[in-house]
């Protein structure tokens, strides 16, 4: 009853710490930093929203052109009135806002996932321990820079499907599979292994490591020398908090 009393007590604590971490990291430059990537990524959404619309002005254009040249105007304006509500209905779905969860890492296009990946490493700060915040912090920086390089990776490129499982599988696996770990036991070291906390750290240093290559091989040009080690494989958690 004690320990259970404990674990509580320890509960609310973390969660008044991380609390108070929020307030001051939004103050900060690195929270600063944080926000505008927010807004630019708002701002791509906003874009990509009026290509896509376009478009589909476009193809109802298209439509109602050709179909005026086999039917009565009247029906061809219809049928392309009702294809351009169509695809409107569409692109504004696709565009609803979403929470910066695994789906959105998962469904990013390639020159967006390292934005992608920065705002949902952001949205996952909160009750990080101090050597793994600083080093989402450090993250942040490199997948801003990472971004633009991606651009120039083939999206059906074995490097751009490395680069993909990094960012959008390993690295939310790791995290989420630290989260699973109770509260109580992340800080401590069981079966003579590392402690959780100690492994999240260690995992997340080994894809800033990663990330940080990345980028150079792709500042050199040397897109064709991009082999993502997978050394951080090892790195992940049941729901026990131990090694899967």
């Amino acid at each position: 009853m004690i320990e259970r009393a404990r674990s509580v007590a320890a509960g609310f604590a973390d969660v008044g710490l991380t609390q108070a971490e929020e307030l001051l990291r939004r103050v900060s430059p690195e929270g600063r930093a944080q926000a505008r990537r927010e807004r630019e990524a708002r701002a791509r959404r906003r874009r990509r929203v009026l290509v896509r619309l376009a478009l589909a002005a476009a193809a109802s254009l298209l439509t109602w052109a050709l179909l005026a040249l086999a039917v009565a105007p009247a029906v061809a304006l219809g049928v392309a009135a009702a294809l351009m509500l169509l695809l409107t209905i569409l692109v504004l779905l696709r565009a609803a806002p979403r929470a910066p969860g695994r789906e959105a890492l998962a469904g990013a296009t390639l020159p967006d996932l390292a934005a992608e990946a920065a705002l949902w490493l952001a949205a996952q700060r909160r009750g990080l321990p101090a050597p793994a915040l600083r080093l989402s912090e450090t993250m942040a920086q490199r997948l801003e820079a990472l971004a633009p390089r991606l651009a120039q990776l083939d999206p059906r490129s074995p490097a751009a499907a490395q680069v993909r499982a990094l960012l959008a599988v390993e690295l939310p696996d790791l995290v989420e599979g630290w989260r699973a770990v109770p509260i109580s036991l992340r800080g401590a070291a069981r079966d003579g292994g590392a402690a959780p906390d100690a492994l999240l750290e260690n995992g997340l240093r080994l894809i800033d490591g990663e990330i940080a290559r990345v980028d150079q091989a792709l500042g050199r040009g040397a897109v064709d020398g991009i082999a993502v080690r997978g050394r951080y494989l090892e790195l992940k958690y049941d729901a026990d908090g131990e090694l899967g």
